[in-house]
């Protein structure tokens, strides 16, 4: 079993800590709240001091921290500490220019440093049903792969590093965009006069409702194909502008609404009426500057 140091036993960590206790491993602890470490050090863990105190002999290293600052800061006590081939998978959910300025001050030392933000909140980090994004060496990921699972039942392996926080970054950004639409079309549909419980119910086996947030991305948008469409963004275009002008009768302000009305409205002024809906997400591509394509091969068994 490996010799474990954990840094950081806060609403995720502790859980996530006590995940690797579970599987047989001996585990480092430390916490700014020594309280927090109670129940590991029951189950066995030995308690250290300090960050330094949890990292010194470690095999492999884990942090889940609030932020950056917190990750650099516990980075430069840990510097001088961190063994050449120590793994460190720092959990927390980090910023891309932090994790790849750390990782190439460590790689001089010979120490590995993985971006491995999660998701799943508390209960998933409690119950083993979370996901870890990690970027990095893929070697040092796949030699410590069990380690991983024991945390959690959807790890992958993302890209170089800082790859694993951009995946999280991305998918918070949705969730939180999601939030907004969703808190939208809710106070449409309930200041329209529908019960809230009853539009739920409605809504959720609709066509949106029924598939999973990004399953829906394969389908013309990743191949780049609009013809012959699915839904016409014709169609799109007058189902938006019906829906705006219920929300204009009720007194409801659509901010997310009318932006993606504005989307449709440029894709008709293109002459892509006949195309499917899904045409009007290259006009975000143009402005980014990059093509988001998939090649269809690639895409076999991606939404298993």
């Amino acid at each position: 079993m490996a010799a474990i140091g954990f840094i950081g036993l806060g609403a995720m960590g502790r859980h996530m800590a006590a995940s690797l206790q579970r599987a047989g491993h001996k585990l480092s602890v430390h916490d700014l709240n020594r309280d927090a470490a109670k129940e590991h050090v029951a189950a066995g863990a030995r308690w250290a001091d300090s960050a330094a105190g949890a990292a010194e002999g470690a095999e492999i290293l884990f942090t889940s921290l609030p932020g950056p600052p917190d990750v650099e800061a516990i980075a430069g006590v840990l510097h001088e500490v961190l063994r050449p081939d120590v793994a460190w998978f720092d959990l927390t959910t980090n910023s891309p220019e932090v994790v790849r300025a750390l990782h190439a001050k460590l790689a001089k030392r010979g120490v590995h440093l993985l971006d491995a933000p999660v998701s799943g909140g508390p209960r998933g980090a409690q119950t083993g049903k979370l996901a870890l994004w990690v970027g990095g060496e893929q070697s040092i990921y796949e030699r410590n792969l069990p380690l991983l699972q024991a945390i959690g039942d959807q790890p992958l392996y993302v890209g170089p590093i800082g790859a694993g926080t951009i995946a999280k970054l991305v998918h918070n950004c949705t969730s939180f965009a999601l939030q907004a639409v969703l808190a939208e079309v809710m106070t449409l549909g309930v200041k329209a006069g529908v019960d809230p419980l009853a539009l739920f119910k409605a809504v959720r086996q609709g066509a949106t409702g029924r598939a999973r947030t990004f399953d829906r991305l394969p389908d013309f948008y990743f191949a780049g194909k609009f013809d012959p469409p699915s839904f016409a963004l014709a169609l799109a275009h007058k189902d938006m502008k019906l829906a705006l002008d219920l929300a204009r009768k009720n007194g409801v302000p659509l901010r997310m609404g009318e932006t993606a009305f504005a989307e449709l409205e440029e894709g008709m002024r293109r002459g892509w009426g006949g195309r499917d809906c899904r045409a009007a997400m290259t006009l975000q591509e143009e402005r980014a500057g990059v093509t988001v394509r998939v090649p269809a091969e690639k895409l076999k068994g991606a939404l298993d």
